[in-house]
């Protein structure tokens, strides 16, 4: 365990410091101590560390900025370690360079800005920067604060994978549920719409869960409510998450070619087969091929895959293999997500957390996906943070040129309002002067449905 106390004022930077030690001491508990401990309280800690005092004569932002470097600088000095991400803790590193390429500022001068303020360098650096670029291109073409997007979430799935955290019900359990959850979501949009007036909607994402777990009446009646509720003629971009292979099928994708759906995603997660028994992910790499294959022949032309790089027993070979059996795929958008262990998942609540792979590990995993990703001519356009991931890294969106994933970019940069529909889901509003607000949904279904009418005065006081 990680005991920490302060020598003087500063516990309302107590946030950034639990980032900077979880950064340093991944898994490790910690403990915010009332004082010092002694010496003998002192053998019940991996690490104890005195947070220093912060300098006030300072504006705030370089009070805070100054403080983390002299944190990091004193962890790095007393564990050996440095950052892949300098001093930064949060989930959007690429909105802080976006903002100041926004301001005029050209690569170059952003580079040493973020090497002085964060102790940002090298590929990370590049690849932020890199990535921004290409989210301001993508985002041009968007209507930004003039315009919406709207997500709509189904919180089922054929069985529940044990790293996952997401609000998600298996479907054998749930199965009678599903259509009064369709009825209290449509009902939640119905209600929702007069909120946007004749405002332009962007993108359509429909997650989870898995949306195909659905059977292709449901997605044909949740589909249909959405582009009878909602401007859909003018969309840039309607996304369906179709996900676990073991819940595609013909009759499905037929559904959603019915409507303007233009982009899905088939996720194998990883291709081999042994990890995926283990980690309760109840099909086949070959059955994710033949789902692939089968969207592709019936016409779905930007297809989006999710591999997850971290999960128990695999190595950087296994990643390599991995994006070797994609290739001939030819995906047009591939997803690299560094695991990240969460609270609600079940290797989480039931012990079952792996051993982490080490920080060299998860670095040539992450490098190994790259290069995967660059051989098939995709480029990176968008990238977020969480904690708790493998190797202190990030998670990156590779696309080929003009099938990037709008909504993705819009809902990590927060440049547009995002109607949120269903259980578990958060609305989000973004004001001219910058101010962000939000709105959640309670999580258990039954509660969405009793509550439905808190959920909406929520968005209504964010819209009106």
């Amino acid at each position: 365990m990680i005991g920490f106390w302060f020598s003087g004022s500063g516990e309302e930077f107590e946030y950034d410091i639990r980032g900077l030690l979880g950064a340093f001491f991944p898994g490790e508990p910690q403990e915010k101590l009332a004082a010092r401990p002694d010496e003998a309280a002192a053998g019940g800690y991996t690490f104890l560390y005195e947070v220093p005092v912060p300098d006030r004569t300072l504006p705030y932002e370089d009070i805070k900025n100054a403080w983390k470097r002299r944190i990091y600088d004193e962890l790095s000095a007393a564990t050996g370690r440095r950052l892949p991400w300098g001093t930064l803790t949060g989930i959007r590193p690429t909105k802080l360079i976006m903002s100041r390429l926004e301001k005029g500022l050209r690569p170059v001068e952003v580079a040493d800005e973020m090497r002085r303020l964060y102790y940002l360098d090298g590929e990370k650096l590049s690849l932020g920067i890199a990535t921004a670029q290409r989210e301001r291109a993508i985002l041009a073409r968007t209507h930004g604060t003039d315009g919406y997007s709207l997500y709509a979430g189904i919180p089922f799935c054929p069985s529940r994978c044990s790293y996952c955290s997401f609000t998600s019900y298996p479907l054998a359990r749930f199965q009678d549920k599903v259509d009064p959850y369709l009825d209290t979501m449509i009902y939640e949009m119905e209600q929702s719409r007069p909120l946007f007036g004749d405002r332009p909607l962007d993108t359509v994402y429909i997650g989870g869960g898995t949306p195909t777990s659905l059977s292709p009446k449901q997605l044909d009646r949740l589909l249909s409510a959405i582009c009878r509720i909602f401007p859909v003629e003018h969309l840039l971009e309607f996304t369906v998450e179709a996900g676990r292979p073991d819940s595609i099928d013909a009759e499905k994708l037929r559904v959603l070619k019915d409507y303007p759906v233009s982009r899905i995603s088939v996720n194998p997660q990883t291709m081999q087969q042994k990890t995926l028994d283990r980690i309760g992910r109840l099909h086949t790499t070959e059955q994710f091929t033949e789902a692939y294959s089968l969207a592709r022949s019936l016409g779905f032309d930007n297809i989006n895959m999710d591999l997850i790089l971290g999960l128990p027993g695999e190595t950087a070979e296994d990643v390599a293999d991995t994006l070797r059996q994609l290739k001939p795929l030819a995906p047009d958008d591939l997803t690299v997500h560094a695991l990240a262990l969460k609270r609600a998942s079940r290797m989480k609540t039931e012990e079952q957390t792996p051993s982490r792979p080490s920080d060299a590990d998860s670095a040539a995993m992450m490098r190994a996906a790259a290069e995967g990703a660059a051989s098939m001519g995709l480029f990176p356009y968008y990238l977020y943070r969480q904690k708790n991931m493998a190797g202190n890294l990030e998670n990156v969106g590779y696309a080929a040129p003009g099938r990037e994933g709008i909504y993705n970019i819009l809902i990590m940069e927060e440049k547009q309002d995002i109607l949120a529909v269903g259980a578990g889901n958060i609305s989000k509003a973004v004001y001219p002067d910058g101010r962000i607000e939000r709105a959640d949904n309670v999580r258990q279904l039954d509660d969405y449905k009793k509550r439905i009418e808190e959920m909406l005065e929520r968005k209504r006081k964010l819209w009106l």
